[in-house]
């Protein structure tokens, strides 16, 4: 495989030319739930990590958590195409909405309209 530099635009369009699933292009169930499956798998390694490791983590628990992130990061570029956003403009807009509480000082609290 060459060696470039992969923005979130050409992941989302690599990603999508791996997506294999029920009515790819009209399903944003399917990938929501994908989600929230690598999701969970991601929050049970770190889990046992407190649990087993006394919290610390390895350089093999981290390879591990970084395939579940990529897996992760899949269902979230198809959930994106799915609904016809793309995730440069996801992660742009997170992180204006971001730097706009940190300037108002509400960067903390509740409340997704704060």
């Amino acid at each position: 495989m060459a060696l470039f530099l992969l923005d979130f635009h050409n992941y989302q369009l690599r990603a999508r030319d791996t997506a294999l699933y029920p009515a790819v292009g009209s399903n944003p169930i399917y990938p929501t739930l994908g989600l929230c499956g690598e999701a969970g798998e991601v929050a049970d390694k770190v889990k046992k990590v407190i649990r087993d490791r006394g919290g610390s983590f390895d350089v093999e628990v981290i390879e591990a958590l970084k395939l579940e992130l990529g897996d992760v990061l899949w269902y979230l570029a198809q959930l994106a195409s799915e609904l016809g956003l793309e995730l440069d403009a996801i992660a742009t807009a997170n992180l204006d909405k971001l730097a706009s509480r940190a300037a108002r000082n509400v960067i903390s609290g509740d409340g997704d309209q704060r």
